[in-house]
């Protein structure tokens, strides 16, 4: 191995370090609590060497934010397969509620934190692989209005509501906001209520075409 590639790749195991430090230490401490400093310490290195490889702590989140929708994506992936669109529509909100309810500190970084965002408008990079996964959400749903479901509706308008809808159901759980649920109906809480988002889309469509 030449004396150049030995030190990308020590930079790129350094690179990887120091996100998994950051990763470790948003959940354990979320995103308040972690610092460029708080993540040098982790890594036994000074927090000048983190700057060399990151602009700030937005970037090492932002790049963090893209694993989540990578690990999404896998999620996703699978269901390409599905031939019938509103079968397919079911099993992407199963496993977009799967998704966040495994991986609860990539979803709050991904969806609700503001920080990753801020990265991203800064660089005015291309957000590709959230866009690949509202664009299987959106496929979807427009191969549903083909074949008839949804008529008269903008695809794009109806994807960000039926995202909005279980992104909402997800970010509750997630935050701990569902003490208001009683014991009985909390067992698959959001499972059980994504069901009843496409069930309504389902009647929606029946009603329609009777």
């Amino acid at each position: 191995m030449t004396i150049a590639k030995r030190k990308e790749r020590q930079k790129e195991e350094l690179k990887a370090r120091i996100l998994e430090a950051a990763r470790d230490l948003f959940i354990e401490h979320g995103f308040e609590g972690t610092s460029i400093r708080n993540i040098a310490e982790r890594i036994e290195y000074s927090p000048t060497t983190i700057y060399l490889h990151f602009k700030d702590k937005d970037d090492i989140f932002y790049t963090l934010h893209r694993e989540g929708f990578t690990i999404l994506n896998q999620y996703l992936r699978a269901l390409q397969n599905v031939a019938n669109p509103f079968e397919r529509l079911k099993a992407i909100t199963k496993a977009y509620i799967s998704f966040a309810l495994e991986n609860r500190e990539y979803y709050d970084l991904m969806f609700i934190s503001r920080s990753p965002m801020n990265a991203l408008e800064a660089d005015q990079e291309k957000w590709e692989e959230g866009n690949k996964a509202f664009g299987a959400l959106s496929g979807t749903l427009v191969e549903c209005i083909n074949q008839g479901y949804f008529q008269g509706m903008d695809p794009e308008i109806l994807s960000f509501t039926c995202w909005s809808m279980v992104h909402g159901i997800c970010s509750l759980e997630i935050r701990g906001r569902c003490s208001v649920i009683t014991e009985k109906n909390q067992k698959d809480l959001s499972f059980r209520a994504g069901e009843i988002i496409v069930e309504m889309l389902d009647r929606m469509h029946m009603n329609k075409t009777q």
